[in-house]
């Protein structure tokens, strides 16, 4: 069986971008529900439970829904929620390793299929001037843990140990794994942008 069009259950423009890559059809129908940590709820489990709220809240035969964290010491890291929070984040991240989550919850047909990855990430030290110019841009305002590694945020990490793709939001792998566990292999075929062109 061929790739069918998923229902990305995401506003994330990197996670389109990431399945189009691919040549996955994709519709985007983002999911809106309440992004918050339940009392004791541990990381994992918290991406776990957005991941599969969002998939569930959009229609579709295969609906994709994603959620990723940025956790440091225990503490889950979210979207800032200013200019003065996102350089709290980013002064917290200097120098060390932190830990990135992305849940998948692929649901075909009514069944849920989920996966999860865990990526480290190591921040260099960079002084107050530096992370400033780096907030004025804006890139850091729709990111959890107030930086995008696809972007300007490149400049602020030492080294990746895991998935770089798990760490833009959306680790490929599982996603192929989970489509290929709901019967829909994934080939290459170079003649699919061919076909769209006609």
């Amino acid at each position: 069986m061929t790739i069918p069009t998923l229902v990305l259950a995401s506003a994330s423009p990197r996670r389109k971008q990431l399945l189009e890559m691919l040549r996955i059809p994709v519709l985007v129908h983002p999911a809106n529900v309440p992004e918050a940590a339940l009392p004791a709820e541990a990381p994992a489990a918290y991406a776990r439970r957005l991941a599969r709220d969002k998939a569930r809240a959009v229609p579709g035969h295969y609906v994709l829904g994603a959620d990723t964290i940025v956790v440091l010491d225990d503490r889950i890291l979210e979207k800032p929620t200013d200019d003065a929070d996102a350089l709290r984040m980013l002064r917290a991240l200097q120098g060390r390793t932190h830990t990135v989550i992305t849940a998948v919850c692929l649901v075909a047909h009514g069944a849920e299929r989920h996966a999860i990855d865990e990526t480290y990430v190591t921040f260099r030290s960079c002084t107050d001037d530096f992370l400033r110019d780096y907030i004025a841009t804006g890139e850091p305002h729709d990111k959890a843990g107030a930086y995008g590694i696809q972007g300007w945020g490149a400049a602020l990490v030492e080294r990746v140990d895991g998935d770089f793709f798990g760490v833009m939001g959306l680790p490929v792998r599982l996603v192929l794994k989970l489509l290929a566990e709901a019967g829909c292999e994934y080939r290459f075929d170079s003649r699919r942008d061919e076909r769209r062109e006609t």
